[in-house]
């Protein structure tokens, strides 16, 4: 965890800021944050709010929040697997400061779990290996659970951070807002629902016809905001571990230089706690996929430990249920679940052992949907979604801002009588009313149809005919049924 980054990342300074002072810190000397200060590049209130903000290394092994014998089986179980055999080594691995990592192997030392190697020649560090009782240890330890990675952290310390870094801490204001739907066609009316469920917190439904952008939507609310948090790899409740960090979800706050320079960025990096992730909020989305067993803690019977649920690891950010009411899982059993969370603000876990805990629940929870809302929820339900926001059919003008900006991006120039054709071809099929999706739709086929005639992307009237057939099939069907054939029987004379 680097804090020049996450300066960066909160907007409180440049990455030129960061290589002058780095420059002026290889001349001169002192603290990266200071020479920050001193330059004018950086406020020494807004440097101690950021310091405030992260979490403080522990300074003993108390201060872990953890257990004696819960740190001693991971650093046996990590020194087992291959992970380190220097203080340092092991400090980086177990995300460790270097004094509770040193006292932790001071107390592996006096239960005589340790071999000591002693120090290379050109090392200042001593070498420690697992004894014969150490290796019995570890394969005990392995025996309770298979995590081996950085250290946990407490309950009680995830939910003091949850609480710390809640989603309405942040303030989205109308430039905000503006700035992320400034590449979509939003009417002002939209902006002044948006902006409230936004700042709310609460959840929100989306609902319309398909194919208007509640997805895009969705992503964009998801994505407006700019706060970084703090994500712990794991953490701990009554001796179980459960992962929470994934790399493939969580959007970490990147580092601005190269490894090589890592130290001298490190920003009084020595008093944050390196158990916790500096992320931006996450933006989790699901759809038909969903079942209910996904909210539910997965235990692994063969590793023994757990992957938090992906509502879990979407706290302080979004979480979006697509295509809601299209789930494999009933939409009542959905609700159903979901009524607790969203009522009450916390969600309650249980793990394998019948221990159940609580979490706060703070997140966005947008639902998405295409179909009728009083056809998914019964009013109680509906009472607990607080923002409902209809995602309709742009009318024409807004229509016609739509193609000219698809078919700008595209290197087309889409010129009024091309936008009035589809307009009128698109009315004159009865059943086929405008959406956003459309212009994408049209343009992208228009430009295949030029690519394989050998010619530059351009609007022809078949072109777009062959386009909107595309989009809207014709039934091969006859719209009205023959009359029924009546056989006559004729009788002799």
């Amino acid at each position: 965890m680097f804090i020049g980054d996450i300066l960066v990342a909160h907007g409180l300074v440049t990455r030129e800021d960061i290589a002058e002072a780095l420059e002026w810190q290889k001349r001169e000397g002192g603290r990266l944050g200071d020479i920050l200060v001193a330059h004018g590049k950086l406020r020494a209130e807004d440097l101690e709010a950021i310091m405030h903000g992260a979490p403080t290394a522990p300074r003993t092994l108390a201060e872990t929040g953890l257990s004696l014998p819960t740190l001693l089986n991971l650093m046996i179980k990590a020194m087992y697997s291959g992970a380190g055999e220097t203080p340092s080594a092991i400090a980086k691995f177990l995300k460790l400061p270097p004094r509770p990592t040193q006292l932790l192997i001071e107390q592996a030392q006096h239960r005589k779990l340790l071999d000591v190697l002693g120090a290379p020649d050109g090392l200042s560090e001593v070498r420690y290996v697992l004894g014969e009782k150490g290796r019995r240890w570890a394969m005990d330890a392995l025996e309770q659970n298979q995590y081996v990675g950085p250290a946990p952290v407490s309950l009680a310390s995830y939910i003091d951070r949850i609480q710390r870094q809640r989603i309405t801490n942040e303030r989205v204001d109308r430039a905000g807002i503006e700035y992320a739907f400034s590449n979509l066609v939003v009417s002002e009316a939209f902006v002044h629902q948006v902006g409230p469920a936004i700042n709310s917190g609460r959840s929100i439904l989306l609902y319309g016809a398909p194919g208007n952008g509640k997805t895009t939507i969705a992503e964009k609310i998801g994505r407006i905001f700019q706060d970084v948090i703090y994500i712990p790899h794991c953490f701990e409740v009554e001796g179980q571990i459960i992962k929470v960090f994934d790399p493939g979800i969580h959007q970490r706050v990147e580092r601005s230089t190269s490894e090589g320079h890592s130290r001298a960025l490190g920003l009084r990096r020595e008093d944050l706690d390196q158990r916790w992730v500096p992320c931006r909020r996450p933006f989790i989305v699901t759809g038909g996929e969903l079942t209910l067993e996904m909210l539910d803690l997965s235990f692994n019977s063969v590793a023994k430990f757990y992957e938090a649920p992906l509502h879990v690891k979407a706290l302080g950010g979004t979480f979006v249920i697509d295509d809601f009411g299209r789930q494999i899982v009933k939409p009542e059993a959905l609700l159903n679940r979901w009524i607790v969370p969203l009522e009450s603000r916390v969600e309650y876990l249980k793990l394998h052992t019948g221990k159940s805990f609580a979490l706060p629940f703070d997140e966005l929870v947008i639902f998405s949907t295409n179909l009728a809302p009083r056809d998914l929820m019964d009013p109680a339900f509906l009472r607990r979604i607080p923002y409902k926001l209809e995602i309709g059919a742009p009318n024409a003008e807004e229509y016609r801002r739509i193609f000219r900006a698809v078919s700008r991006a595209l290197g087309l120039e889409a010129a009024d009588d091309v936008i009035d054709y589809v307009i009128a071809k698109l009315r004159n099929l009865g059943d086929a009313p405008l959406a956003g999706y459309q212009p994408k739709f049209i343009v992208d086929q228009v430009i295949a149809a030029c690519k394989f005639e050998g010619i530059p992307a351009q609007y022809r009237p078949e072109f777009v005919d062959m386009a909107l057939d595309n989009l809207h099939p014709r039934d091969p069907r006859p719209a009205t049924p023959p009359p029924p054939v009546v056989l006559v029987r004729r009788t002799g004379s």
